[in-house]
């Protein structure tokens, strides 16, 4: 009977090198999973951005140039005979899933997004030409999607 001694013990080995395994994959596939995340928020924030700017220079006339009052204006821009649509839908916030953004605001007119993750983004480098200023930041809520117009930027 010495042999189902070492056998319980295989078996234990065993378990033990699976679940090490399991925890080495789950690791791989959360970074895997935050890094899909993270492409999803730039390419949704990068969305916003272009929706607001569209708003903005869409205005019935160039002395009307306003930013949206509330992220549904984008959804359908009634400031004209036919509705504009600048954004087909609200995206979700793809870091925390939540329908809620930070709102970067002049006045009461929103002019850009971003998240409300406190999270570390693995992302610290390596972003395109418009997106630069991400780079070394502590959270994802200091990536900010904001459309000044040029006049406004130079001010």
């Amino acid at each position: 009977m010495p042999g189902r001694g070492v056998m319980l013990l295989g078996l234990l080995l065993m378990l033990m090198l699976m679940a090490i395994a399991v925890l080495a994959a789950a690791q791989v596939w959360s970074t895997v999973r935050q890094r899909d995340q993270e492409q999803e928020l730039l390419f949704v924030g990068e969305q916003y951005r272009q929706a607001i700017r569209r708003y903005y220079y869409a205005a019935p006339s160039a002395n009307a140039r306003a930013f949206p009052p509330r992220l549904e204006n984008l959804l359908i821009d009634d400031r004209f005979a036919v509705p504009v649509h600048h954004l087909r839908r609200l995206y979700p916030d793809p870091i925390t899933g939540s329908t809620e953004w930070g709102l970067i605001q002049v006045g009461d007119r929103i002019t850009g997004v971003h998240s409300l993750s406190t999270a570390v983004p693995l992302k610290q480098t390596g972003f395109a030409p418009g997106q630069s200023a991400f780079e070394n930041k502590q959270a994802y809520q200091d990536w900010t999607f904001q459309f000044l117009p040029p006049r406004a930027a130079r001010r």
